[in-house]
């Protein structure tokens, strides 16, 4: 009999307008779920559920007393590689991974302050700088065997361009899109083998104890750390900080400049394609924005 939990309703509706029918599966199968966990793992739960778009977790303790969080996610191509990076970066700039259940890709993590994300830094630039250390840390690892591949998603989005273009009334929304993907065929055949994290934005990034800040929440694939660049340009928006904050991951990552331009590009092809597949009116403004700039360079 499964143990009472709050499942945040904010989870409940993603989960519903993402995956539809799996997505109501998954949330009723979490009660279940979680008191199973509890117990084969010796878990006490220590505070209140909390969720991103994707997961619920619970933060509990093991026998011993360690604090830990227990993660619940549904399983798909995207959180299918996280317990592998997780394993293959071993703590080194990320939490770390306590345990693994592979039938439902349910995790049990280090615990880190859930309170304290890299958003609540007063500067931005320090944020930035936090960002890049990090990425040249999670990248400077060679993918494993088996990881999603860059290359694969970039020709997939290439494929589906000249269907999208035409879905675009706006011509300079549809002359960004051609270009964006111009960039992506200069580079496409030589996708990269690092480990990425894919989604290190700011509110990915938590305090810890062992380090002042630590990365959380993979959706790993094997490619080229400019791939790795737009969460931070594009989080807490702001035109004038786009070039410093592009320079500065660049030069902090040893990446040639032209090369990780035309990978951001991609990763804003990637966005405002979802933007049309979606079915939404206007193309992603700071996307736009943003891939402007890189193009002007």
């Amino acid at each position: 009999m499964g143990r009472v939990i709050d499942i945040p309703e904010e989870l409940v509706a993603t989960q519903i307008k993402i995956n539809g029918a799996a997505g109501r599966d998954f949330i009723a199968a979490l009660p279940e779920r979680a008191a199973e966990f509890l117990d084969r793992w010796e878990l006490r739960p220590a505070g209140p559920s909390l969720c991103g778009m994707a997961a619920l977790v619970l933060p509990v303790e093991r026998a011993d007393g360690t604090p830990a969080a227990l993660k619940m996610q549904l399983l798909d191509e995207e959180s299918a590689g996280e317990p592998v990076a997780l394993r293959v970066w071993g703590g080194d700039g990320v939490v770390r991974l306590l345990d693994h259940d592979a039938d439902t890709n349910t995790l049990l993590l280090e615990r880190l302050d859930e309170k304290r994300h890299l958003s609540t830094l007063d500067d931005s630039r320090a944020a930035v700088r936090i960002i890049a250390e990090l990425l040249a840390r999670l990248t400077g690892v060679p993918a494993p065997a088996g990881m999603r591949q860059l290359g694969d998603i970039a020709q997939s989005m290439l494929d589906s361009v000249p269907a999208a273009v035409r879905k675009v009334a706006d011509p300079a929304g549809r002359a960004v899109l051609k270009s964006c993907a111009a960039a992506v065929r200069e580079v496409v055949g030589d996708p990269g083998d690092r480990l990425l994290h894919w989604d290190l934005h700011y509110d990915n990034i938590l305090a810890g104890e062992r380090e002042p800040w630590l990365a959380i929440d993979p959706k790993p694939l094997a490619g080229d750390p400019g791939f790795e660049l737009m969460p931070a340009l594009a989080d807490f928006f702001d035109p004038p900080e786009v070039r410093y904050r592009f320079d500065l991951m660049t030069e902090v990552l040893g990446l040639d400049r032209e090369r990780a331009a035309a990978w951001t590009l991609g990763r804003a092809l990637q966005n405002l394609l979802w933007n049309i597949e979606d079915g939404e009116d206007e193309l992603d403004q700071d996307q736009l924005t943003i891939a402007r700039m890189l193009l002007e360079r």
